[in-house]
């Protein structure tokens, strides 16, 4: 009898394991919008649940709930069965819950291997980052992914699927015991599909419990143990994935049967519209031949970097052809940029909705009359009525779901996002619309919207092209299919020849189409290699900052030291170092600031009172220590530190607005402390006026104390992980708050340690200048931005070394001196500076339109 309890026990336990993670009675308000009501749902070690719903359901709501992004307002997020208080991304993270975002949260600005590891990097003695273990565990993660890249690349030069690929392994450094997957494949091809579905068979093998959220149909039923349904915000039910047909699914889904995801309707072609033969585009695609005809859907299939997208930005003039021909209606075209493709009749509905078609802060009118603006314009001013006209019919037709024109278009689900980029596009009445993903990342039913849209659109006489990762919808929606693969046609089939297989096969194998002209884009020999590798190591050189700015210094040097040679005399290198010294400082601060994409206006103003301050302090207590003058402009500088940060951070005021207010209020108050008075040198202690004056191994102290703090300062940001994580702020700040950073804290440590920083510096530039009023470093807030700007810190943050900043600061002191010793004007110099600025900008945009272009061709 025993026995047989025992038995009936075990049993009772595998058929009911401990869920490893779940919601009980969750619900989450927003205002008075109900994102989640009262859902229940478990997540089992070994087990993969699907959550469906469509866009606005509440799926993200229960992701960012268990995520520990959001906490219910009733109800509780559990974990091995119990509820959990005190709710946050870092308690999440500790419990073992990884998460994959819709949008990945990561750090361009950062390496490969750090954005796996930021936010639990490991560490060694003192708490610095064990780099090398880092880059080694990053390589075995990476190949489990089946991502090809080092670890040390950085990931903004990565192709958006393969940034996916590295959130993927981030969620797997975690050594997660739950795994959460928010539209994990949108954005990959079949190939790293299949690759993420092999990492998921042997996460289950593992006894690691999964949550899958996803549109696509054939990834949910090839993944998913039990399906989880949500309807406007309420859970539906929970099903075993094979007691649940896909038809109940979407009825479950939407709360009515769907007739048809692919409508059916008769193709009539008519004239040729479209024309391209041999278009070919360095680097991207070779040798590309294809037509359309009117009321005609032609597909453009293959894996992700076959060249599919590559074809649509040469159609609509982002990027030249280098060989080939385009015709539109029988003439040879050539389109110079957009809206010359715009003017002969094409629209582009781009892939990234979020980064290249919408203007996520505006509005959905003007979002979606962006193209045609010109047309509801009259005397200079935008006419709603006309504007309306132009954009209502079109977002009508797609059922657009909003509570108002006026409503921001960020705030809409990504169904009805793509909604009114479909609009926007529209309303320019095209004759060839080219659709790139039409439907990534879109429900069901806005799904099945787009595609009755693509299907009426077409029989109006429409030419499209329609470019899609998703097999069924290409096979069921396209009249004829062109197989791209590494650059070249693969294969080409008529709506009658398609299905799934064949396309399949093209994309993925060569055959002899392409094994004939292989060598043209295929691997070349070593040598070649090795060519290749120094000269890009060499570009990469000669692309960096640091060298650019030495040179410019030698620019600067060389003319100057013929007209006077005085440039180069040990007393004028040595007057420069010290001025440079107490500049780097100061601007290495405003670094730390511009790091977490915030500014610091105020610095100046935090100088010159730290300074009247110190030099106050000395000439009322002589015989106090110098340590006690330097302790007072630091206490200083820190208030005006925190005052600036308390208010950006809690106040989430702007920072430029903050500083550009407290410049004037420190400086005000720097104006009635000194009451007209000045602090002479004769006023204060010898050994203050030391300080800085004095010699240690003939080197002037100050360009010691200046070194010291920028090497300590370079140690934190290199070797420490708040240091990275100042970077991650800056580099994505929501990305930053996902993986559970301590965003307010570090923002605000960031402006307490600038304010202490310039404080400091306050009190180094009343012991070298000795002199001291309320007018000192007035106006010096251009000088530091730009020292720190010239440097090479990103204004949008999460860019930048001290090293830069070093070299920025002394290459500005250096054309300084360098004008005033050939008696050019001094006023000259602040237009200068600003000159300074805008080519180090230029210079920037450059590159990264270069680095863009090279990430695409890849």
């Amino acid at each position: 009898m025993k026995s047989s309890l025992a038995d009936e026990d075990f049993g009772a336990s595998i058929a009911s394991p401990v869920a490893a993670a779940g919601l009980v009675n969750a619900s989450k308000r927003f205002g008075g919008t109900i994102a989640l009501s009262h859902a229940s749902f478990d997540l089992l070690p070994g087990e993969v649940l699907a959550l469906l719903g469509e866009n606005g359901a509440g799926k993200s709501t229960c992701v960012k709930l268990l995520a520990g992004v959001y906490r219910p307002d009733e109800g509780a997020v559990t974990i091995g069965g119990d509820p959990v208080e005190h709710w946050s991304p870092l308690e999440a993270q500790r419990r073992g819950i990884a998460v994959m975002h819709q949008h990945p949260g990561l750090f361009g600005d950062l390496t490969v291997f750090e954005n796996i590891f930021v936010g639990h990097m490991p560490q060694r003695a003192l708490g610095r980052i064990d780099y090398e273990r880092m880059r080694e565990e990053a390589r075995a993660l990476l190949d489990v992914v089946g991502l090809q890249c080092s670890p040390e690349d950085p990931l903004k030069e990565l192709r958006t699927s393969e940034q996916q690929l590295v959130e993927i392994a981030r969620a797997l450094s975690v050594n997660a015991k739950v795994l959460i997957m928010d539209e994990p494949t949108a954005a990959l091809s079949q190939r790293e599909v299949e690759r993420l579905f092999a990492v998921v068979a042997d996460l289950k093998a593992r006894q690691v419990a999964m949550m899958f959220v996803g549109h696509r149909m054939e990834e949910i039923y090839r993944i998913a143990d039990r399906i989880a349904v949500l309807r406007d915000g309420h859970l539906i039910g929970v099903r075993q994935a094979a007691e649940l047909d896909r038809d109940q699914a979407v009825q479950m889904m939407i709360g009515r049967p769907l007739k048809a995801i692919y409508p059916q309707w008769e193709s009539k072609p008519g004239q040729e519209v479209l024309s391209v033969s041999g278009l070919s585009r360095e680097g991207a695609f070779e040798d590309v031949s294809f037509n359309v005809r009117a009321g005609e859907i032609v597909g453009l299939g293959g894996l992700v970097g076959s060249g599919r997208t590559e074809i649509a930005r040469v159609l609509f003039g982002i990027d030249q052809p280098t060989a080939g021909r385009i015709e539109m209606e029988g003439k040879a075209v050539a389109f110079a940029d957009p809206p010359a493709a715009m003017a002969a009749g094409i629209a582009y509905v781009s892939e990234d909705r979020l980064g290249q078609s919408l203007v996520m802060d505006f509005p959905i009118l003007d979002n979606a009359s962006l193209p045609v603006i010109e047309k509801a314009t009259m005397a200079g001013l935008v006419m709603r009525r006309q504007e309306l006209a132009l954009v209502e019919p079109h977002l009508k037709r797609l059922k657009l779901k909003f509570r108002s024109f006026d409503q921001p278009v960020k705030t809409l689900s990504g169904g009805n996002q793509q909604k009114v980029v479909l609009s926007k596009w529209l309303a320019t009445q095209p004759r060839l619309l080219i659709l790139d993903e039409p439907t990534q990342g879109i429900d069901v039913e806005s799904k099945s919207e787009v595609h009755t849209m693509i299907a009426e659109l077409a029989q109006q006489g429409l030419a499209i092209i329609l470019i899609s990762s998703e097999l069924p919808e290409l096979v069921s929606m396209c009249d004829r299919i062109v197989v791209l693969r590494e650059g070249r046609m693969a294969g080409a089939f008529t709506r009658e020849e398609a299905d799934q297989e064949k396309v399949i096969r093209a994309a993925t194998d060569a055959g002899g189409v392409i094994a004939d002209k292989q060598p043209a884009l295929a691997s070349r020999d070593d040598a070649t290699k090795a060519d290749e590798a120094k000269a890009g190591w060499l570009k990469a050189l000669l692309r960096r900052r640091e060298v650019g700015l030495v040179g410019a210094m030698a620019a600067v040097v060389l003319p100057v030291m013929f007209l006077n040679p005085r440039m180069v005399s040990p007393e004028n290198l040595t007057a420069i170092a010290m001025d440079a010294a107490l500049l780097m400082i100061v601007a290495v601060a405003q670094m730390l600031v511009l790091l977490t994409r915030n500014i610091d206006l105020s610095v100046a103003s935090v100088i010159g009172l730290s300074a009247y301050g110190a030099a106050s302090f000395m000439h009322a207590h002589p015989d106090s220590s110098v340590l006690l003058g330097v302790g007072v402009a630091c206490v200083v500088g820190l208030a005006c530190g925190a005052l600036n940060g308390l208010v950006v951070t809690l106040g989430r005021v702007p920072a430029i607005v903050v500083t550009l207010g407290t410049l004037s209020v420190f400086r005000g108050l720097n104006s009635l402390w000194a009451g007209g008075r000045q602090i002479s040198a004769d006023q204060v202690p010898q050994a203050w006026l030391d300080m800085t004056s004095a010699r240690i191994a003939g080197i002037p102290a100050v360009i010691l104390i200046a070194l010291a703090c920028l090497v300590v300062i370079g140690l934190i940001l290199r070797h420490w992980p708040v240091g990275r994580e100042l970077y991650a702020i800056g580099s994505n700040p929501d990305g930053a708050a996902l993986i559970g950073i301590r965003r307010t804290a570090l923002v605000l440590g960031a402006f307490m340690l600038a304010g202490l920083l310039a404080g400091f510096d306050g009190a180094l530039w009343a012991s070298r200048y000795a002199t001291i009023d309320a007018r000192v470093a007035l106006g010096f807030e251009l000088t530091v931005i730009a020292s720190v700007v010239v440097g090479g810190v990103a204004i949008r943050g999460g860019a930048g070394t001290v090293l830069g900043v070093a070299l920025g600061a002394l290459t500005l002191l250096v054309i300084q001196n360098g004008l005033t010793l050939v008696r050019v004007d001094p006023l000259w110099l602040q237009g200068v500076y600003g000159l300074v600025i805008l080519l180090a900008i230029g210079v920037d945009t450059i590159i990264g339109r270069r680095t863009h272009q090279g990430r695409r061709a890849r």
